[in-house]
């Protein structure tokens, strides 16, 4: 469930249509738990040009920070806005690429998208970067927090060569740590990253589970459910952050053909049934989607 396929894969698509275009302490953070019934809604979208309405509805909106346009049209009432942070990796595009690079922070391409570098999580010029230049300039547009993408390359590159890559997932930790540190007030959302939650739990406000129930079949080139083990791993994980961290909301997102509205409702009902925040959208999360009425 962890390493450079999957959630690597996904992302390939959604990069080339997204960027191409283009308080106090842990204790101020209430909890938001789901109901089966209740009407708390969230979603992605990496494209140019959210819906303002349908961005309106969501509680919790996760954006492209890197489109020239003003966010507050998409702020619904009491609404927390995310703007999209890879720590794990750099793709080219990125203005701060090239400084990396010839600092040496940067290692080789993802495999599955060549135009993005790993990022070592160990390198002053990284957590620098990060910390100093990264985060400031998403908050500097407004937005309330952070959403914190490709941190399961650690794992993947620990495992892949241990001798080189040896310290990278406590590296991570500490980088999400240091950014909770200096910016107490704002919201952190991780997606996976669970090598590290034993640690980093406490820090983060939201923890996402991607391709829960469902994914993208890159063989087959269609949507395929997965295994209820393969639920049930991602499943404990969540959960087991919330136990060290009971502020946690606990969120999912799951990919369908949203014509199928029958098969996408049973993807809201089963994540809900089980205490999270579901959304359901394309491969392309380019776009958000309306959940099916009724």
């Amino acid at each position: 469930m962890t390493g450079f396929s999957g959630i690597a894969r996904r992302l390939m698509l959604r990069r080339m249509l997204a960027l191409g275009a283009i308080g106090t302490t842990l204790g101020f953070r209430a909890p938001a738990h789901a109901t089966a019934n209740d009407d708390w809604r969230w979603g992605v979208d990496y494209g140019a040009a959210t819906d303002p309405e349908l961005a309106r509805a969501c509680r919790l909106l996760v954006l492209e920070p890197h489109h020239a346009r003003p966010i507050a049209p998409l702020r619904g009432p009491g609404s927390s806005l995310l703007g999209y942070v890879s720590f794990g990796e750099v793709e080219r595009s990125r203005p701060y690429f090239a400084a990396l690079d010839a600092a040496g922070a940067l290692g080789p391409a993802n495999p599955n998208w060549p135009d993005a570098r790993l990022a070592d999580l160990r390198h002053p010029a990284w957590r620098a970067a990060v910390l100093d230049q990264l985060v400031p300039a998403i908050l500097a547009l407004g937005y309330d927090g952070i959403f914190i993408d490709t941190m399961d390359n650690a794992e993947a590159m620990e495992r892949q060569d241990p001798v080189a890559n040896s310290g990278m997932i406590a590296a991570g930790t500490t980088l999400i740590a240091a950014v909770r540190a200096r910016f107490p007030k704002i919201r952190i959302m991780l997606n996976r990253g669970y090598a590290m939650l034993p640690e980093i739990a406490p820090q983060i406000d939201y923890l996402l589970g991607e391709a829960m129930a469902s994914r993208w079949n890159f063989t087959t080139k269609r949507y395929d459910a997965l295994s209820d083990s393969d639920w049930a791993w991602q499943a404990a994980r969540l959960k087991a952050a919330q136990a060290r961290n009971p502020a946690i909301t606990l969120m999912t997102l799951d990919y369908w053909d949203p014509a199928d509205r029958k098969q996408v409702a049973a993807l809201y009902a089963r994540e809900r049934a089980a205490g999270f925040r579901p959304y359901v959208a394309t491969l392309a999360l380019d776009r958000l989607i309306p959940e099916p009425a009724g």
